[in-house]
């Protein structure tokens, strides 16, 4: 009896002690091994994040910063022909398809938030945007409080447009939601007079205000709903891609070649257009370069 006990005691410990190692070869490095793939989900018009050139090739910050995730995973898994596919995502879906395998990281503008965390985990911030609203100049909106009763155009699986009602100007006022599949059609909603407004990132409008046909034709509204981090999403629970991740992006915030990076694609002239967004790098940013950390918002 004592023998059996015994046994079966040393069987249950030798059980404990491989799970971790089991765990961790069941994750995203494996099932690159396994396939001799990594599927990196992107956003076709995320500017200038994740977007579609005049080639309809995906490029962007988001996107460079990506790739040197991949050489990582090259270099770390001893496969210098590693496949590397790309399949579109949009903010309704990018979360099921990272979850079910179809993507192994997004590599777009998604908002690092607590909520989030619960489904998904996320690199080191890459980026710190203000969730803003953009109306046209001409429709004599100049606060939330005169969006009351106008349609407000939103993109199908952000949560951009609740935020209102949590500002003290917006806690009173209805409006209709009209939906848009991704960014872009989102903003054609304003542009083409559907809806009186648009609420996303401050960076993602400018992205696409300078490439529209009549850039000055908008203005942002005063008022910040949310400051929100950016980062690469990855599956929940696999450390040792996260790990891989995390390192790659250190690496390049502490070689300063991030901020190379950010030049590049938010100081400079970028396609289709060649227009420059001008847009200065935030105290947020740097403090996050300078700390890095994966840490969402509330």
């Amino acid at each position: 009896m004592k023998r059996n006990i015994l046994a079966a005691a040393l069987a249950l410990a030798c059980a404990t002690a491989i799970q971790p190692a089991v765990a961790q070869d069941t994750g995203t490095l494996k099932k690159i091994a396994e396939t001799k793939t990594l599927t990196i989900g992107y956003r076709e018009s995320s500017v200038p994040f994740s977007y579609l050139d005049n080639n309809q090739k995906p490029i962007g910050y988001s996107m460079d910063l990506c790739w040197k995730v991949v050489d990582a995973v090259k270099a770390k898994m001893k496969m210098p022909d590693l496949k590397v596919e790309l399949q579109p995502v949009t903010s309704a879906n990018r979360i099921p398809l990272l979850q079910n395998g179809t993507i192994d990281m997004e590599c777009g503008s998604t908002t690092n938030s607590v909520k989030r965390q619960e489904q998904v985990a996320f690199g080191n911030t890459t980026f710190v945007t203000n969730v803003k609203v953009v109306v046209k100049k001409s429709s004599g909106i100049k606060s939330l409080a005169d969006l009351d009763g106008q349609p407000i155009a939103t993109t199908s699986g952000t949560t951009s447009v609740q935020l209102i009602k949590q500002h003290e100007k917006g806690a009173n006022i209805n409006f209709k939601e009209i939906y848009g599949k991704d960014h872009a059609e989102s903003f054609l909603l304003v542009a083409n007079d559907r809806a009186k407004a648009f609420v996303m990132d401050d960076i993602l409008i400018a992205g696409l205000v300078a490439n529209s046909p009549n850039p000055g034709e908008f203005m942002f509204l005063p008022e910040v709903l949310r400051t929100e981090p950016y980062g690469i999403m990855l599956r929940k629970d696999d450390a040792p891609f996260k790990a891989v991740v995390d390192t790659t992006l250190n690496g390049l915030m502490k070689s300063g070649e991030v901020n190379k990076l950010y030049t590049k694609w938010f100081q400079s002239n970028i396609p289709p257009k060649n227009v420059n967004l001008n847009f200065p790098m935030s105290p947020e940013l740097k403090a996050a370069i300078a700390n890095p950390n994966d840490k969402g918002v509330e």
